[in-house]
């Protein structure tokens, strides 16, 4: 296990963590800074703004350096043209993913974020950032603008898929892509939050064999909201401001795809462990 740089630890999540006006404080802080021309055009250095906020003002719920770094190396192994991130937040992610799409010769990363708010956010700090060219934000549900994308011909294959929005849609979305051919042969994905607070259908899945899923298909039925089996923290984290979450049960997926999967330790912004998983079809750099 690598080990954590306690200097680097945000502030402590709390009970209350997101959503609270903290993402515009977050703005106003960054384009505060007595050196905002030097962010202009420089990811590295709006990206080291936001950590500062979240290492002296307030937790902010990013990737962070570690599990970036993960992200970015993945990147340049892969080199993907197209790379999609659901759920943006911030930009951090974004940010930092998007820059490493560019360096490796990406033309377009697509942020899908559902809040509207946290979406402006996300566009201001990309601007500010330098990544006006590569970086689209999309702002919606990550169903409906995966559709919508799709049905656009704006987005036809993605070559690396980052999940880090609302838990429960791990699996309908992934189904989706699949349904929708976005997601097939040479496609890699890494899914955060996996263990903690976990998400065992998604896992399941992605570990599965073709049998096990065609046999799932099968026997599955379409009745309940989707979010059977997640703890209520996780099932209810927006339901104040967008109202009970019922996900598309009746997606199937293409089982015939199966993934390598690969845990990978790491840490969250607070020095807390944790894993991310990575998936391809197939994954050859794992070999």
């Amino acid at each position: 296990m690598p080990q954590f740089d306690d200097k680097k630890a945000y502030a402590a999540q709390g009970e209350t963590f997101f959503d609270d006006g903290r993402e515009i404080e977050l703005l106003h802080f960054v384009y505060s800074r007595p050196n905002l021309e030097e962010l202009r055009g420089n990811p590295q250095k709006v990206l080291e703004a936001i950590d500062e906020y979240g290492r002296t003002q307030r937790y902010l719920m990013n990737v962070g350096e570690d599990k970036g770094r993960i992200v970015t190396e993945l990147i340049s192994q892969v080199q993907p043209k197209v790379m999609v991130e659901l759920g943006g937040y911030v930009g951090y992610s974004c940010i930092l993913f998007g820059a490493a799409l560019r360096a490796a010769g990406g033309h377009r990363y697509f942020s899908l974020e559902r809040n509207p708010e946290f979406a402006a956010v996300i566009a201001s700090l990309a601007s500010l950032a330098g990544l006006g060219d590569v970086v689209q934000v999309v702002v919606g549900a990550s169903d409906s603008s995966l559709r919508r994308l799709h049905a656009s011909g704006q987005l036809g294959e993605i070559d690396l898929l980052f999940l880090d929005h609302y838990k429960p849609a791990y699996l309908p979305d992934l189904k989706l892509c699949e349904e929708l051919g976005l997601v097939g042969p040479g496609s890699v994905l890494a899914a955060d939050n996996v263990i903690k607070p976990g998400n065992p259908p998604y896992l399941q899945y992605v570990r599965s064999t073709v049998a096990e899923k065609t046999r799932a298909v099968a026997s599955e039925g379409s009745n309940g909201t989707g979010t059977e089996g997640f703890a209520d923290r996780t099932a209810k984290q927006y339901e104040q401001r967008q109202g009970t979450e019922h996900l598309d049960s009746k997606i199937r997926g293409v089982p015939e795809l199966e993934y390598e999967s690969q845990l990978i330790e790491s840490f969250e912004p607070t020095g807390e462990p944790v894993r991310l998983d990575l998936q391809g079809h197939p994954l050859t750099f794992w070999n």
